[in-house]
């Protein structure tokens, strides 16, 4: 029976997997019209698997050489020799190994070439081989090259991507030329951003020698619809009793469609999370979703090791992201703006309508999970206040909110005394989460809606044990402000499906009344804090 695959490459025989072949035939256009492309996406974004795939799909009508680059060790870039003699070693290999047919005498240059001395050889040898296949295969050759990430700081690299450019360019001007029909490189970083070097890591030159690549900004996230369709096919299988229409829904809410964060979720509901409920049928819930989430931020899996390596590494790019959640800050996406590019790079981030947002739901969290443990670490008092409080709080199974703003205003104006000018929204929001985050923590999931996270208004909604809880924190602007401020949770709650809500408003008013009090607005009951 299939399984849900997290690993190395899906193979739809063995595995629950969205359907990509739409994926496959838009990216086998730019082929067929003799595109140069790069698929730069973030790590376990599905790119190999949609390689192989595609492999396969031009295979009838094309010679298509796969290569990863991966199999090609570090020591064989120290020039174009060795770089060019461990390529011919690849390209034997598909050929004695695999499926590539290569004509006699091209076979026997390649193998001459890889036993040569590597101070005799040069790249441009390896080039007037692949010239000579091109003249003698029937088929045009398509190059696909994956795992670019581990040549692309090597001038090797660059070199060698000049010389395709050279042809390329040779073929522009005279179309009898014969080149590559199309080459794909894949990987987390974009080569087009790559620039030869002149003398050493400090000066280089204006062009990149990867800029004949076309535009490739498909959306390769799997849908809702996608996902359902994988989730009909498990259902057909095991016999759950999910509503697929609306599991896909809540998945593609937390992922926004991350391959590998879509298949982890779905892996750990169907092996750890039907055990610890006690059946199958439970792990396919809202409430199964609440503890896959929980499980999968909890891990230490090589997908969040990567990003937060990225982000020990780069501290103004740690930076940014603090700024986006933590301070609300509103960025415009710009793609020259260095620090968006690479946050986009790596995965963290997405374009939304010009404007920057971290790329989905887990990463949010995972990253506020981050920035709240160096709080955590450097001991602060309203963590330790909410470790300390936590018993208190839960009531057969469920949160007592309202007594959580209660202490956590007591808390607050113990510590920190009246408000001050200078306090800020997101002094707030950072203090609340630090102190709510131990209560629910192992046990519940929060999120902050990306809508909402700004100077003056964030709404923070808490997951626990199968019940939400939506709590809008706000900067008291008067009686006004507050009605709106009410009318908008309540429609916020009707969305939800729920009647019960919660504000904490920050009030500077001297005269202010605070603690919790109980307002009907409609149907709905607000518990209403002021600090």
């Amino acid at each position: 029976m299939k399984e849900f695959n997290t690993t190395a490459i899906c193979v739809p025989s063995k595995h629950y997997m969205v359907d990509i072949s739409e994926t496959v035939n838009e990216i086998s256009q730019y082929v067929n019209e003799g595109k140069y492309l790069t698929i730069n996406r973030g790590r376990q974004y599905g790119k190999t698997t949609t390689l192989t795939a595609l492999a396969r799909y031009l295979q009838n009508k094309y010679l298509v050489l796969s290569l990863d680059f991966q199999d090609i060790e570090a020591g064989n870039f120290v020039n174009g020799g060795e770089f060019s003699k461990a390529l011919s070693r690849i390209i034997l290999d598909l050929a004695d190994f695999e499926n590539l047919v290569l004509p006699i005498s091209i076979k026997q240059s390649f193998e001459e070439l890889a036993l040569r001395p590597s101070d005799e050889v040069k790249m441009d040898e390896l080039f007037r081989i692949f010239r000579r296949w091109f003249n003698e295969e029937k088929r045009p050759i398509v190059l696909i090259i994956d795992e670019v990430d581990s040549a692309t700081n090597n001038q090797v690299f660059l070199d060698f991507l000049a010389q395709l450019r050279s042809l390329y360019i040779k073929k522009e001007k005279n179309p009898d030329i014969k080149t590559f029909q199309s080459v794909i490189l894949a990987g987390v970083t974009d080569v087009r951003y790559l620039k030869s070097k002149i003398r050493d890591d400090a000066q280089h030159k204006v062009n990149s020698p990867w800029n004949i690549a076309a535009d490739f900004d498909m959306d390769m996230s799997l849908s809702e619809q996608g996902i359902k369709q994988m989730l009909d096919e498990y259902e057909a299988d095991h016999g759950t009793g999910m509503d697929t229409g609306a599991i896909a829904k809540e998945i593609r809410e937390y992922t926004n469609g991350y391959p590998f964060l879509v298949s982890r979720l779905c892996q750990l509901l169907d092996k750890n999370v039907g055990q610890s409920l006690g059946s199958n049928a439970a792990a396919w819930t809202s409430r199964g979703i609440d503890e896959a989430v929980k499980l999968l931020l909890s891990e230490d899996n090589t997908l969040f090791k990567s990003l937060i390596g990225k982000l020990q590494n780069y501290s103004d790019l740690k930076a940014s992201l603090r700024s986006i959640l933590m301070e609300g800050a509103r960025l415009t996406y710009n793609v020259q703006n260095e620090a968006i590019a690479q946050l986009e790079m790596y995965g963290f981030i997405r374009n939304d309508h010009n404007v920057v947002r971290v790329s989905n739901r887990i990463f949010e969290t995972l990253l506020y999970n981050m920035f709240l443990s160096d709080e955590e670490i450097s001991d602060n008092v309203f963590s330790r206040e909410g470790q300390l409080e936590r018993n208190h709080f839960v009531t057969d199974g469920k949160l007592n909110m309202r007594l959580i703003m209660d202490r956590f205003i007591v808390t607050y104006t113990q510590i920190m005394g009246p408000l001050q000018d200078k306090f800020k929204e997101k002094d707030g929001r950072e203090l609340f989460l630090l102190y709510i985050k131990p209560i629910i923590n192992g046990t519940g999931n929060y999120y902050i809606e990306a809508q909402t996270r700004d100077q003056t208004r964030t709404d923070i909604i808490i997951d626990y044990l199968g019940q939400q809880y939506i709590i809008e924190l706000k900067i008291w602007r008067g009686e006004r402000y507050n009605a709106d401020g009410e009318k908008q949770i309540s429609e916020y709650l009707d969305y939800f499906g729920l009647q019960t809500g919660y504000m904490l408003s920050f009030n500077f008013n001297k005269n202010k009344e605070q603690g919790v009090k109980r307002v009907e607005v409609g149907d709905k009951v607000l518990f209403e804090g002021t600090v």
